[in-house]
């Protein structure tokens, strides 16, 4: 299990409800091991199983067997993180390219979850933590779209929501943004954003001045960043089971939609909450352009990612096969290119 997915393991006992957690991850020794560690925290009843989340099959079995009342994904084949963890030329020219080019490491398990899902009658709600501001449309194009994302859209209204604890609490905080957008606001750095449009930030139906969610003091973009995830992730959760109070908060992907967006959560059911006079077709350009501060200019009718000519032209060439289309079939052989060009000598 990744940072992530153990801090919600952690945590999710905070509920106080009556849960109980089965993890799955495909490290049978750590994955046993942080089980034993995470049950002996709380009286939550926690069970572990070794998971291979690139097979569909065992994922549909695990699901048929078990009957989950709910869902969260938070597997990759590579921690969104890594790239920053590292300094070699490589690493440095992906990371700067664009967030876009991981996509081959965050779609493979979502998607063989979400087929699982479907091939064994399973109805409950999926929470995905793996870049759902752009999984989430992909896996629309096959009608395999998970309920909702966490974090991103979600972090920012968080942020925002802290600054404002003595503002009008009778109208409620909406939060149109993207994943594109998280780092320059978590770093207190509008000037990171330039040439993306700014989140759009809004007190009940009136417009607010975006430039509130970019002041310090800084947050280090890290792994610590997670805490803020993990946070959204839990209120999400909390509201989609049953008998909690509705929830409206930001949150990425929801319907299949791409980026974040102004949502109620509630009893297992995820609705728009929109402005007055804003439309979801209205907003789609807007997400479309702000997608391309990671490089990610559009998504086709069949889920092929197309990937901006500037996110290909920052690449060295030796790299710039990366930033050919990808259609869902080539996510996993990408990810694989992608391996192969981090472990080769300095390009």
């Amino acid at each position: 299990m990744g940072d992530l997915g153990r801090r919600l393991a952690l945590t999710l006992p905070l509920l106080n409800r009556d849960l109980s957690l089965l993890l799955a991850s495909r490290d049978r020794g750590r994955g046993e091991s942080f089980a034993r560690l995470s049950s002996a925290c709380s009286t939550t009843p926690q069970r572990f199983i070794p998971l291979d989340g690139l097979d569909a099959d065992s994922l549909a079995a695990l699901l048929e067997r078990e009957r989950p009342d709910l869902i969260v994904q938070a597997a990759s084949l590579m921690s969104p993180w890594a790239l920053f963890q590292r300094d070699d030329p490589q690493a440095v020219a992906l990371r700067q390219a664009g967030f876009a080019l991981q996509l081959p490491a965050q779609l493979p398990v979502i998607r063989n979850l979400m087929q699982a899902v479907r091939d064994s009658g399973v109805s409950c709600p999926v929470v995905n933590c793996s870049y759902p501001d752009a999984t989430h449309p992909i896996l629309e194009r096959l009608g395999l779209a998970p309920t909702i994302g966490i974090g991103n859209a979600g972090m920012i209204l968080a942020l925002a929501l802290a600054r404002r604890r003595a503002a009008d609490a009778s109208r409620p905080l909406r939060v149109f943004a993207h994943h594109a957008h998280v780092g320059a606001v978590v770093r207190a750095e509008p000037q990171a954003a330039r040439g993306l449009p700014p989140p759009l930030l809004y007190l009940g139906d009136e417009r607010l001045d975006a430039g509130e969610l970019y002041r310090g003091p800084a947050i280090p973009q890290d792994q610590d960043l997670n805490a803020l995830s993990a946070a959204h992730a839990l209120q999400l959760i909390d509201a989609l089971l049953p008998g909690a109070p509705e929830l409206l908060t930001a949150a990425p992907g929801p319907r299949g939609l791409p980026g974040g967006w102004p949502v109620r959560v509630g009893q297992g059911a995820v609705a728009l909450d929109l402005p007055a006079g804003i439309q979801p077709a209205d907003m789609l350009p807007y997400m479309r352009e702000a997608a391309a501060g990671d490089g990610l200019a559009d998504i086709a009718a069949d889920g092929t990612a197309h990937f901006t000519d500037a996110l290909r032209a920052a690449l060295p060439a030796p790299l710039r096969e990366l930033a050919d289309p990808m259609h869902p079939d080539e996510a996993l052989p990408r990810f694989q290119l992608l391996q192969r060009h981090l472990e080769r000598p300095a390009c």
